[in-house]
């Protein structure tokens, strides 16, 4: 039957199908069990239900409520040998069922968030931005959807983070920047950038972003008055919360430094666990004291642990807490959670935690509670969270050592300490710093560096940043004879001198950069650089090879990566 095998092929669009005759019998029907319609075939279909001849005439939508569910029917008319009717069922009470209920109430959902969202689609064009992102860039959705990102931000389409991240596959954590304007005023925005995948394939890519301008004009004030209150209290009396340090202890001169303590600031106002990504010697258990200290809670415990110091066997136990019983030698014990109270739980090197512990950290993290080791009780867990690692997250979870789900919990706000190679006067600033710390400390009164030592100390690379630049002072003034003219190379601890002498740029490397002019441009001038020397040398795959000191296979991967052209 005809008629059947069309109501088949529409059934798999829509909860339900009846196909009707002329005279409004019943033909054929599939619906879903959970509708629950008493329906048979032959019987009339408005004698059965509350509806009208007008209404199945018209080829329109009208509701029809049964057994307190309520369905939209919409009618559609064909005519072979006579005129059939199909009723097309939709449960809008059900959005398990109505896909078309569930988008839209995803829809209001993320238009409600105080986070803005925009979304777009393979070609980089723009189909979701919520209000708001409406709020934090000054732009209308109305105006921009569908249009591609460059064309609504003004900038080069090869530069789109949104197209690396469709093309990649890979997220992009904590940027800063700002997209547009208002009234010629920046409005910088802090966003992440995530791809979105169905059945392996790249569909999509969202990007979550917070305002940050309109938070630092509302909390300029409170910040300084904080400032003045946290300075007030140390130089009076001893902190007792389990903390020495705070913002005034953080030393430097650079401008990064200044704006990420600014930043830090800002943050710890708000109590919100926070994600310190930096490098060894970076100081970023002084941060997270700091922002303790600089927060509401400065008054409640500062607990702070390292997830490397201690046997994976041991770790949950210490965060979680234990009951008596629960394995050989166990007691109630309460974990390092419940110890800080409403305080702050510092959580350093989080980088080094197994991941079959990470996804039991995430469940406490993400509901609030703590269930010790042994038990069934849970606990409601109160403290904020600052966690840390020296190692980058992108990179992490690209080797899966740190779960994503993860990441989100313990970065809904991250902070990047820069390190101390690039921040130049920074050097300047802790080698004058740590030496007259040393002198005072040994009573000795020293020179200068040596012209030559400052311009090696500038020059390396400082793997174990201010920890190792401190270290170094140290060690020189303790090294120094009180009868030598200058602290010079030769004062150099022998562990550290070869290293900051290889560091150094000399004649060899000069000629290495003469000899292999590509590997001495910035990367971002490569392309320009190959596509010069492939035509001067006509395509010629070889002289084009020597002539920027590589391998043929090398420069054939560069000409695929950039697209170049060749004669």
């Amino acid at each position: 039957m005809i008629v059947a095998s069309i109501g088949a092929i529409i059934r798999g669009f829509v909860d339900g199908v009846i196909v009707l005759n002329d005279t409004y019998e019943i033909l054929w029907y599939d619906v879903d069990a959970d509708i629950h319609l008493d329906i048979e075939l032959g019987l009339n279909f408005i004698d059965l239900f509350p509806c009208s001849h007008e209404q199945i005439i018209t080829n329109g939508k009208f509701p029809l409520t049964v057994t307190e569910k309520k369905l939209m029917m919409e009618v559609k008319k064909f005519t072979m040998d006579h005129d059939y009717f199909i009723l097309c069922i939709e449960e809008t009470t059900n959005l398990t069922l109505n896909l078309k209920n569930r988008l839209f109430c995803l829809e209001k959902i993320v238009d409600t968030l105080n986070e803005g969202v925009m979304m777009s689609d393979h070609e980089g064009k723009i189909i979701l931005y919520n209000d708001a992102q409406e709020k934090l860039e000054g732009l209308e959705s109305r105006e921009i959807i569908g249009k591609h990102l460059w064309s609504v931000y003004n900038y080069n389409p090869q530069y789109s983070e949104h197209k690396h991240t469709f093309k990649t596959g890979k997220p992009i954590f904590s940027r800063y920047r700002a997209h547009s304007t208002i009234n010629g005023v920046p409005k910088y925005v802090n966003y992440s950038t995530f791809p979105i995948k169905k059945d392996g394939e790249m569909i999509a890519v969202f990007s979550l972003s917070t305002n940050e301008s309109n938070l630092k004009d509302r909390l300029h004030q409170t910040i300084e008055l904080k400032r003045q209150a946290v300075h007030s209290e140390s130089n009076n009396r001893p902190n007792k919360n389990g903390t020495s340090f705070t913002f005034d202890h953080i030393k430097g001169t650079s401008l990064a430094l200044k704006n990420l303590i600014h930043e830090a600031e800002t943050i710890s106002v708000h109590n919100t666990d926070v994600l310190i990504v930096g490098e060894t010697g970076t100081g970023k258990e002084l941060f997270a004291q700091s922002m303790h200290n600089h927060s509401p809670r400065a008054e409640r415990p500062f607990v702070a642990i390292n997830c490397a110091a201690i046997p994976e066997t041991l770790l949950e136990s210490t965060l979680f807490g234990t009951v008596k019983g629960a394995f050989t030698g166990a007691a109630n014990q309460m974990g390092l959670f419940e110890f800080a109270k409403n305080g702050t739980l510092f959580l350093d090197e989080i980088n080094s935690m197994p991941v079959t512990l990470q996804s039991k950290l995430m469940r406490v993290l993400q509901e609030r509670l703590v269930r010790r080791v042994g038990s069934n009780e849970v606990t409601p867990v109160e403290c904020t969270v600052i966690s840390a690692s020296n190692e980058d997250p992108e990179k992490l979870i690209e080797e899966g050592r740190m779960r994503l789900d993860l990441f989100y919990r313990i970065a809904p706000t991250s902070l990047y300490i820069t390190p101390l190679r690039e921040r130049t006067e920074d050097i300047l600033f802790f080698i004058d710093y740590f030496l007259h710390t040393f002198q005072k400390k040994f009573n000795k009164q020293v020179p200068a560096l040596s012209k030559t030592l400052l311009s090696m100390l500038l020059q390396y690379h400082w793997p174990g940043n201010t920890r190792e630049l401190e270290h170094l002072i140290e060690n020189l003034i303790i090294r120094f004879g009180d009868t030598e003219q200058a602290i010079d190379v030769e004062h150099l601890p022998a562990y550290i001198r070869g290293k900051i002498i290889t560091d150094q740029p000399n004649k060899n490397k000069q000629k290495e950069m003469k000899k292999h002019p590509f590997k001495s441009i910035f990367s971002n001038s490569q392309e320009h650089y190959i596509q010069k020397v492939l035509d001067e040398t006509e395509g010629n795959i070889s002289k084009a090879a020597k002539k920027l000191g590589i391998t043929r296979q090398s420069l054939q991967y560069h000409i695929k990566k950039h697209g170049l052209r060749k004669q």
